[in-house]
């Protein structure tokens, strides 16, 4: 059995290898690179706000909805796309999410705007749904994964 004072000493040296190593959380800067999973998403939902869009513009469909609760519902996304956006240092992504953060400001903005003629909802919504699929063509960028960090040089 081994005395405390050589224990410490492995320790002080890193030689012991009974001691756990601590977990690090993945600090790459990249939120959605990591996952291809992440980048088909986002792909497939802004494609389908895209066409959403779209969708009413073909259909002579200018209403946009002007209650609390879509207001409040444009904020948390605001907020929380936002914190993603900071939260990475990743380009790809915070293009990819800073665009969403735009479409999100415009939705709200137009939430709050009760006496918009149906011309500014129908140039809103073709805006909007141009600002959707430059979304999802940002969201493919994100595809190709993080740079490898060992080939980088960093450790």
């Amino acid at each position: 059995m081994k005395t405390t004072t050589e224990m410490d000493k492995q320790i002080e040296d890193g030689n012991l290898e009974t001691a756990p190593k601590p977990k690090r959380a993945d600090n790459s800067g990249h939120l959605m690179c990591r996952t291809p999973l992440w980048g088909v998403a986002g792909f497939a939902g802004c494609a389908y706000f895209t066409w959403v869009s779209f969708a009413h513009v073909v259909l002579n469909e200018y209403e946009w909805p002007h209650d609390s609760w879509t207001a409040i519902t444009y904020i948390v996304w605001i907020v929380l796309l936002g914190g993603l956006a900071l939260d990475t240092r990743c380009l790809r992504e915070r293009l990819f999410l800073g665009t969403l953060v735009i479409n999100f400001v415009a939705g709200f903005v137009l939430t709050l705007m009760h006496n918009i003629s149906g011309a500014q909802v129908r140039s809103a919504r073709v805006g909007t749904g141009a600002l959707w699929a430059l979304a999802a063509l940002l969201s493919l960028t994100t595809l190709g994964g993080a740079p490898d960090r060992r080939k980088n040089g960093a450790s």
